[in-house]
């Protein structure tokens, strides 16, 4: 099927792939003067920089990602490099206006001059593909190097630092008199937005079929606000970025979907169709036309006042007391927050959402419950609530919630990436509620996880396995959420059956760390009681995976992307235990149930004892009759019974 995909991209695109394939490297090729206005309005020529003994042309893109984070580093260069190096940079995209570019050198502090290149004739001249892509000229103004600035940033690459700086290495030559080590280097990063000449008959047009295409399949993320670096809403501007569309789809890179579609069926699935990327394809060789306005779809609603919720949230609460400054480059840290609500009294969520304050640099959210009393709590058994780019904040399933137990701290995980410049977050967290009447299922977050594996240095393919506890109950599975960092490489769910039969509910053959897509089943499934969930992950810590901070070291498991964890979060509804109301003091069994149940995290119906608060350990040790260390529903059944038998 991919060999069809392919094969008709290659048919569709036929005339864009031939104007591709001219734009070969032009190392040697003399730049004759040419003068251009830079965002101020001033003319700036090449012959203006006579004195330099080197120049570097740099083609940029305002929304582009890696111009952002490369627009910091040229200025470094700048600097680094003083008078005898000028650099100037070019825009030929037709999407940008003159006030982003300023803008865009404003917010990186750039100040060497950018040029607009109107029409792409300058960068058409130098054979220019993407942004960012670098051009070093040398004292007679002949190209000695051509592609990337470095290899720290790439397309969902992010590492601690460049390990090879092409760009500073040949002007470094340069200036030494010797010719640069490499002369090319396949440049990474967006299409430039050409101007385009549309075929005026084309029978699919920006204004009938995309548009309304791009609103099914890309708005709810590509729109102000949102976490997408550009918006893909108005023609002027989509029409800049038709070729870098067409690409990503063909590569599978967007929209964000990593599942394949041989097993269980999900609502929030992106997956496009063969017949809308061929409309794109088509779209995109027919020179992107924009067709008659009079046919645009209306434009989408999206909630107001932020929220994705049903209904204005019944609580919110900020998750960071103060703005948390988030650096311009590398990387960082998760970063820890916690929330005390104080509820004096179980609290039920039916719908729950995240809002990032700054999606730019937002790349995950997740908030756990930290019970009452408890110094820790363990991530991989289970979480309350998450943020991830395009999930949507929906309501559990009619008479299902969640539990956020009274006097329980939220506490919060923030993975931040950095887009080039300095910038800031505070987000929040709102809650829709449901009384406690209309509740008949608990939904649980809880896992399959391994913690205790080493991955080989170098190894490519290593096998991580782990597996949940039988259940003790029948079960109605809601969806699935895989978590591991940048060395994971697949993950798969499968479901152990009473009768010892395996069936697999979700494959992902190439997980990628920057979607943690949260996958959501359209039809609910029911378990059996003794079932499990099993989960499968390979990791790849060889130096052919990009993403690898270090591929000499063995690695274990840890809460940093440089570490790696395995963990298949799954989230079931379970009957919903006996509550009391009013003022009456629940028995001594009941508190008792209900204690068991809050320590009980991940709902496997054990309770491991070096992971209770003190103030229970005592207590709960004595009931552990075979003295493994783990309380199970048994072993509480019996202490009951024997308290029972007690009692005159």
């Amino acid at each position: 099927m991919l060999r069809r995909f392919c094969m008709a991209f290659v048919l569709t695109l036929s005339p864009l792939l031939a104007t591709i394939a001219q734009q070969v490297p032009a190392t040697g090729q003399q730049v004759d003067n040419f003068e251009l206005n830079d965002f101020r309005g001033n003319a700036v020529a090449l012959r203006d920089y006579q004195e330099a003994k080197v120049v570097v042309l740099a083609v940029l893109g305002t929304e582009c990602p890696l111009a952002k984070l490369y627009g910091p580093r040229l200025q470094e260069l700048d600097d680094r490099f003083g008078s005898e190096v000028a650099f100037i940079g070019l825009n030929a995209n037709t999407q940008d206006s003159v006030t982003e570019i300023a803008a865009y050198a404003r917010r990186h502090k750039i100040t060497f001059p950018i040029l607009k290149d109107l029409g792409n004739k300058i960068v058409d001249e130098l054979g220019a593909v993407r942004t960012p892509e670098v051009f070093v000229l040398d004292s007679q103004r002949r190209i000695r190097y051509q592609g990337r600035i470095d290899d720290q940033y790439s397309v969902g690459v992010i590492r601690n630092s460049a390990k090879r700086e092409f760009l500073a290495d040949a002007v470094n030559a340069l200036l030494a008199g010797r010719n640069p080590r490499k002369s090319y280097v396949e440049p990474v990063g967006c299409h430039i937005g050409r101007v385009r000449t549309p075929i005026a008959d084309s029978k699919v047009t920006f204004s009938n079929q995309i548009s309304r295409l791009l609103q099914k399949r890309c708005v709810s993320c590509h729109r102000d606000g949102e976490i997408a670096p550009f918006t893909l809403i108005d023609y002027d501007e989509v029409v800049g970025w038709a070729e870098m569309i067409a690409e990503v789809v063909q590569d599978q890179r967007m929209p964000p979907w990593h599942a394949t579609q041989d097993h269980l069926k999900f609502m929030n699935d992106r997956t496009m169709s063969d017949e809308e990327k061929e409309l794109i394809y088509s779209w995109v060789a027919n020179g992107a036309p924009e067709g008659d306005p009079s046919m645009l779809p209306p434009p989408l609603s999206f909630p107001v006042a932020d929220w994705d919720l049903p209904k204005k949230p019944d609580a919110v609460f900020q998750i960071q007391q103060t703005p948390f400054k988030v650096k311009a480059q590398g990387e960082v840290k998760y970063q820890w927050f916690s929330v005390s609500p104080n509820y004096s009294e179980d609290k039920w969520i039916r719908a729950v959402e995240i809002i990032p304050g700054n999606r730019a640099v937002v790349h995950h959210i997740l908030a756990f419950t930290q019970l009452p009393g408890a110094t820790q709590f363990r991530a991989a058994r289970g979480y309350l609530a998450g943020f991830v780019p395009g999930l949507r904040a929906d309501s559990f399933p009619a008479g299902m919630a969640k539990r956020l137990p009274a006097g329980a701290k939220i506490v919060f995980q923030i993975h931040y990436t950095p887009v080039g410049s300095e910038q800031f977050d505070q987000s929040k967290i709102g809650f829709v509620f449901m009384d406690d009447a209309e509740v008949k299922q608990e939904i649980v977050t809880t896992s399959a996880a391994n913690t205790r594996f080493v991955i080989p240095a170098g190894e490519s393919n290593y096998q991580v396995k782990a597996s949940s506890e039988k259940s003790p109950t029948a079960v109605t599975l809601i969806g699935m959420n895989p978590h591991m960092h940048l060395r994971g490489k697949a993950f798969r769910y499968n479901i152990r059956l009473p009768n010892g039969d395996t069936e697999t509910l979700l494959d992902i053959p190439a997980y990628d760390f920057n979607w943690q897509t949260q996958y959501r089943l359209a039809t609910p499934l029911r378990i059996p009681a003794g079932a499990q969930i099993q989960c499968i992950a390979h990791f790849d810590n060889s130096e052919v995976n990009l993403n690898n901070p270090d591929p000499t070291t063995d690695v274990r498991w840890g809460d940093q992307t440089w570490e790696e964890m395995m963990i298949g979060y799954f989230d079931v509804a379970v009957p919903k235990r006996a509550t009391t109301t009013g003022n009456t003091r629940p028995s001594a069994e009941a508190r008792l149930r209900q204690t068991f149940t809050q320590l009980d995290r991940n709902k496997n119906g054990v309770v491991e004892l070096k992971e209770i608060p003190e103030q229970y350990a005592a207590r709960i040790k004595a009931m552990d009759s075979n003295g493994d260390g783990k309380l199970t529903v048994s072993e509480l059944n019996a202490h009951i019974r024997r308290v029972k038998l007690q009692k005159p």
